[in-house]
Protein backbone atom coordinates (compact mmCIF):
# COMPACT_ATOMS: atom_id res chain seq x y z
CA UNK A 1 0.00 0.00 0.00
CA UNK A 2 1.30 3.42 -1.04
CA UNK A 3 2.24 5.79 1.63
CA UNK A 4 0.51 9.33 1.32
CA UNK A 5 1.72 12.76 2.70
CA UNK A 6 0.49 14.30 5.39
CA UNK A 7 0.07 17.90 6.67
CA UNK A 8 1.32 17.86 10.82
CA UNK A 9 -2.27 19.03 11.35
CA UNK A 10 -3.56 15.71 9.41
CA UNK A 11 -1.05 13.44 10.84
CA UNK A 12 -2.50 14.94 14.46
CA UNK A 13 -5.84 14.44 13.83
CA UNK A 14 -5.15 10.59 12.72
CA UNK A 15 -2.50 9.69 15.46
CA UNK A 16 -5.16 11.35 18.29
CA UNK A 17 -7.96 8.60 16.97
CA UNK A 18 -4.96 6.34 18.04
CA UNK A 19 -5.30 7.20 21.63
CA UNK A 20 -6.19 4.38 23.46
CA UNK A 21 -4.95 1.96 21.48
CA UNK A 22 -2.28 -0.20 21.96
CA UNK A 23 0.94 0.58 19.04
CA UNK A 24 4.01 -0.28 17.86
CA UNK A 25 7.06 1.91 17.15
CA UNK A 26 10.39 1.21 15.38
CA UNK A 27 12.85 3.80 15.56
CA UNK A 28 15.47 3.80 12.17
CA UNK A 29 18.65 5.76 13.02
CA UNK A 30 21.80 5.85 12.35
CA UNK A 31 23.44 1.82 12.91
CA UNK A 32 20.91 1.84 15.44
CA UNK A 33 17.05 0.44 15.50
CA UNK A 34 14.81 0.41 18.30
CA UNK A 35 11.18 -1.11 19.08
CA UNK A 36 8.31 -0.15 21.91
CA UNK A 37 4.91 -1.13 22.43
CA UNK A 38 3.09 0.98 24.13
CA UNK A 39 -0.50 1.77 25.16
CA UNK A 40 -1.37 5.17 24.03
CA UNK A 41 -3.49 7.04 26.81
CA UNK A 42 -2.91 10.40 25.56
CA UNK A 43 -0.91 12.37 22.56
CA UNK A 44 0.87 15.80 23.61
CA UNK A 45 3.73 18.01 22.15
CA UNK A 46 5.99 20.26 23.53
CA UNK A 47 8.22 23.61 21.56
CA UNK A 48 11.77 24.57 23.00
CA UNK A 49 12.97 28.01 21.41
CA UNK A 50 15.77 27.87 24.22
CA UNK A 51 17.71 24.78 22.17
CA UNK A 52 21.38 25.39 23.44
CA UNK A 53 22.64 23.16 20.32
CA UNK A 54 20.61 21.74 16.86
CA UNK A 55 20.88 18.14 18.95
CA UNK A 56 17.70 19.30 20.64
CA UNK A 57 14.75 19.15 18.78
CA UNK A 58 12.66 22.17 18.17
CA UNK A 59 9.19 19.97 18.71
CA UNK A 60 8.99 16.59 20.70
CA UNK A 61 5.79 14.25 20.27
CA UNK A 62 5.03 12.67 23.57
CA UNK A 63 2.86 9.41 22.70
CA UNK A 64 1.88 9.13 26.58
CA UNK A 65 1.31 6.19 28.11
CA UNK A 66 2.68 2.76 29.44
CA UNK A 67 4.37 -0.05 27.71
CA UNK A 68 7.92 -1.54 26.88
CA UNK A 69 11.19 -1.39 24.83
CA UNK A 70 13.15 -4.02 23.20
CA UNK A 71 16.61 -4.34 24.99
CA UNK A 72 17.75 -7.16 22.75
CA UNK A 73 16.36 -9.39 20.95
CA UNK A 74 12.92 -10.64 21.84
CA UNK A 75 13.45 -9.41 25.24
CA UNK A 76 11.60 -6.32 26.82
CA UNK A 77 11.57 -4.27 29.80
CA UNK A 78 9.52 -1.67 30.97
CA UNK A 79 9.68 1.91 29.33
CA UNK A 80 11.93 4.33 31.88
CA UNK A 81 9.12 7.48 31.57
CA UNK A 82 5.73 7.15 30.77
CA UNK A 83 5.89 8.76 27.40
CA UNK A 84 7.54 7.79 24.13
CA UNK A 85 9.38 10.77 22.71
CA UNK A 86 10.04 11.44 18.80
CA UNK A 87 11.83 14.54 18.00
CA UNK A 88 10.33 16.62 15.19
CA UNK A 89 11.54 19.51 13.45
CA UNK A 90 9.80 21.60 10.73
CA UNK A 91 11.47 19.54 7.89
CA UNK A 92 9.59 16.34 9.45
CA UNK A 93 7.96 14.66 6.82
CA UNK A 94 4.44 12.63 7.90
CA UNK A 95 3.22 9.91 5.48
CA UNK A 96 0.39 7.12 6.19
CA UNK A 97 -1.12 4.13 4.50
CA UNK A 98 -4.44 3.43 6.48
CA UNK A 99 -2.13 1.21 9.14
CA UNK A 100 0.57 2.88 9.81
CA UNK A 101 2.52 6.43 10.16
CA UNK A 102 6.12 7.00 8.97
CA UNK A 103 7.82 10.47 10.20
CA UNK A 104 11.05 10.78 8.59
CA UNK A 105 13.15 13.54 10.16
CA UNK A 106 16.80 14.31 9.76
CA UNK A 107 18.16 11.97 12.70
CA UNK A 108 16.37 8.65 11.19
CA UNK A 109 12.92 6.83 10.81
CA UNK A 110 10.10 6.44 12.63
CA UNK A 111 7.04 3.79 12.33
CA UNK A 112 4.03 3.94 14.06
CA UNK A 113 1.38 0.85 13.32
CA UNK A 114 -1.48 -0.88 15.23
CA UNK A 115 -0.40 -3.86 17.45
Amino acid sequence: MTMQHLSVEEFNDRIRSWAGKKIKISKEEVADHDEAILSIKSISYETNTRRIDDYQPMHTLHLNGTGEVETTKQTYEELPLSSYEIPLEDSTLYQYNEEKFRLITDRGTYTIELV
